[in-house]
C-alpha cells in the first residue's frame, strides 16, 4: 500500500510540472485530497524527493488555481509538526509577505495568512518570520482596506507577537494604532476581540504598554468595547485595561473619571463570561481603591486622625 502510495505521489510531482495548466491543477488537486487528513500521507509527500521545493515554486505560478491548490498541499503539509520548519525556508517566508500584500485572489490571500499562522506555531520558525520582514506585512495589510483573510492575518499575528522581538517589532511598526483601529471599528466585534487578544500580548513589553497608555483617548474606547456584546472583546478590553491602570497613574485618573464604568463592570461581574467576570471584578476593586485614595487625600478629616 505504502509503496503504491509513493508511486502515485511521485506521477503527481511529475504531472505538477507539466506545460500544460489543466495537468498541473489534476496533480495538484490530487496532493490536496492526499495530505488534508492524513499525517502519513503527508510525511511520504514531504518525504518524495524535491516535493516541497516543487510545490513552493508552483505556488509562485501567475495561474491562481495553480497558486491556490500548491499553498493548499502546502498548508496541509504544515499541519505536521516535523515539517514546518522544512516547509518555512526564507525564500518562501518572503513570497507569502508578497501574497497577502498583493493576493491574486481572495483565497490565496487566506491561504497565506494560515499557512504563516500554521508554520509559526513551531517557535523555531518565529524569528524567521521577524526577519523576513512578515511582521511589517501583516501590519501593512491589516491598515488597508477590510479583507477577507483579516481573521487570518490578525491569528498570523496572534501568533508571531508571542516571540518578544516580533512584539517590539510590531510595536515599532505601528501595530497598536492598526489593531485599535480594528477595535473601535464595527465592521465586526470577532475582529475587534482578536485585536485586543494581540494588543494584551503587546502589553506584556515596556514598549507595547507604554505605546498603549499614551494613545489619546484607550481608555474611553476601551470601556465603550466593554458595553458591547461580543464576550472575547469584552475579555480583553478588562484585560487591557487592567493592566494599563497597573502600569500608568494617568489611565487610572482617566478610568476613575468615567462614571458608566462602574455599573458597566458591575454587569460584567454578574453576566460575562468566567474570565471577564474575574477581570471585571478586580478592576471595581482597583476603581474602589483609587475612588477611596482620592477621598482620602481631599478630605482633611484623614489627616487629623
Amino acid at each position: 500500500m505504502t509503496a503504491r502510495l509513493r508511486q502515485a505521489v511521485g506521477e503527481c510531482l511529475t504531472q505538477s510540472k507539466s506545460e500544460f495548466t489543466e495537468v498541473q491543477e489534476k496533480a495538484l488537486q490530487n496532493l490536496v485530497a492526499l495530505t488534508k487528513f492524513s499525517p502519513q500521507n503527508r510525511s511520504i509527500v514531504a518525504e518524495s524527493d524535491g516535493a516541497i521545493t516543487t510545490i513552493a515554486e508552483l505556488s509562485k505560478s501567475t495561474s491562481k488555481n495553480i497558486q491556490s491548490l500548491s499553498l493548499s498541499v502546502l498548508f496541509n503539509l504544515s499541519l505536521n509538526d516535523n515539517l514546518k520548519l522544512l516547509i518555512a525556508d526564507m525564500e518562501t517566508l518572503r513570497h507569502l509577505n508578497s501574497i497577502i500584500l498583493a493576493p491574486s485572489s481572495s483565497e490565496s490571500g487566506m491561504l497565506a495568512a494560515s499557512l504563516i499562522c500554521s508554520l509559526a506555531m513551531l517557535d523555531k520558525n518565529k524569528a524567521k518570520f521577524g526577519v523576513s520582514g512578515t511582521i511589517q506585512a501583516l501590519v501593512k495589510t491589516l491598515d488597508g482596506p477590510c479583507s477577507s483573510a483579516a481573521h487570518h492575518l490578525l491569528s498570523s499575528l496572534a501568533e508571531l507577537v508571542v516571540y518578544h522581538g516580533n512584539s517590539t517589532m510590531a510595536v515599532r511598526s505601528g501595530a497598536v494604532s492598526v489593531l485599535l483601529q480594528v477595535v473601535e471599528s464595527t465592521n465586526g466585534e470577532d475582529l475587534g476581540g482578536s485585536s485586543l487578544a494581540i494588543l494584551v500580548l503587546l502589553a506584556r513589553y515596556e514598549e507595547g504598554i507604554n505605546t498603549i497608555t499614551n494613545t489619546e483617548g484607550v481608555v474611553s474606547l476601551l470601556v465603550d468595547v466593554l458595553k458591547r456584546r461580543c464576550m472575547l472583546s469584552k475579555e480583553g478590553s478588562a484585560e487591557l485595561l487592567l493592566r494599563m491602570l497597573d502600569e500608568s497613574e494617568g489611565c487610572l485618573r482617566d478610568a476613575v473619571r468615567l462614571p458608566e464604568l462602574s455599573s458597566v463592570l458591575a454587569d460584567i461581574s454578574v453576566r460575562g463570561s468566567a474570565k471577564a467576570r474575574e477581570k471585571a471584578n478586580m478592576l471595581m476593586k482597583k476603581m474602589m481603591d483609587a475612588n477611596m485614595q482620592s477621598y482620602m487625600d481631599t478630605n482633611p478629616m484623614f489627616y487629623h486622625w
